[in-house]
């Protein structure tokens, strides 16, 4: 049982290579850049410096190493970048995963995870949303990844492969210190270099309709969208799947809580400061999980202390 993981040297690659490891799935990965030299898993697979749009060297690299299925991490993910770099977040978002789809074609792939996002769904009336309601990005990076999942969905029409688009929520956390996140666009990590430099984090925006008017999020623990991962691709290979499954918590917590929780942990005074809106940011967004419990027994196990603990 041998898959392909892409983007293995980012955040949540690394959680995920290290769940598959664990229950028994050799792993294969590639990723623009290479592994970090701190990396724990640096021994424990093969990785490949490439490119995920070169369809030839994906092909070269399933075939050599006779890979079942793929989970394609691969992305840029920044709502604000993509506003200003929309070609770029096409070519790597939804290009990328054509690539993906021809090689796996031209090899016999069976099985292909998406990840994917909540930003699909943009705003909501109440900020809950389920896989069968309306999409409606409002940013260029959502609209890439719904893109994306309407790529697979259309590999999968045509009987090429089973598949199944993963739409995260707000991933936070770590599983140890080593595979901590250090993206700039994260909310923990961006808290946590204000605070190393003795600064106010920042929210941006308190105005908006909800109950402290800072924007509600579902936070979900990277340790359980891994568990999600290896949860899919055991059940894409006994039965289908649904095209779009939410992987989040069900529980919302506004951008202050969240950040109440961290200084309180760090045991920090500081007081957040309050910025302008930013584009592309709906107020609330929650996961309606009922169907990851169906069809894949997924339920998240970690709260929000245990995230943040985990994470600073």
């Amino acid at each position: 049982m041998a898959w392909l993981v892409t983007g293995t040297s980012g955040y949540i690659g690394q959680h995920v290579v290290h769940q598959l490891l664990l229950n028994g799935f050799e792993a294969v990965g590639i990723d623009s850049k290479p592994l970090w030299s701190h990396s724990p898993l640096i021994e424990k697979f093969t990785n490949y410096v490439g490119d995920i749009c070169d369809a030839d060297l994906i092909s070269q690299i399933l075939e050599k190493n006779s890979i079942t299925g793929i989970i394609n991490l691969a992305a840029l993910k920044s709502v604000e970048e993509s506003i200003q770099k929309p070609l770029l977040y096409k070519k790597v978002n939804h290009s990328g995963v054509q690539s993906l789809l021809s090689a796996s074609k031209s090899v016999g792939v069976k099985y292909f995870i998406q990840s994917s996002t909540a930003a699909v769904y943009g705003s909501s009336e109440d900020g809950y949303v389920d896989e069968l309601g309306p999409t409606n990005p409002i940013s260029p990076y959502g609209e890439t990844k719904l893109k994306a999942e309407s790529a697979l969905s259309e590999a999968m029409n045509i009987g090429t492969l089973r598949g199944t688009s993963l739409r995260y929520f707000n991933v936070i956390g770590s599983a140890s210190p080593a595979l901590k996140d250090t993206s700039t666009v994260n909310i923990i990590p961006m808290v946590l270099a204000a605070l190393a430099k003795n600064q106010s984090p920042k929210i941006f925006g308190d105005d908006y309709p909800t109950p402290d008017g800072t924007c509600v999020r579902d936070y979900v623990h990277v340790m359980d969208i891994a568990r999600a991962h290896v949860l899919a691709a055991q059940e894409l290979m006994l039965k289908i799947l649904p095209p779009a499954i939410n992987i989040g918590t069900g529980k919302g917590y506004s951008v202050r809580e969240m950040m109440h929780e961290i200084l309180k942990q760090r045991g920090s005074t500081l007081v957040p400061e309050i910025l302008p809106r930013r584009k592309g940011d709906p107020s609330m967004l929650v996961a309606r999980v009922d169907l990851a419990a169906q069809v894949l027994g997924f339920r998240a196990e970690k709260g929000l202390e245990d995230m943040v603990a985990s994470a600073i």
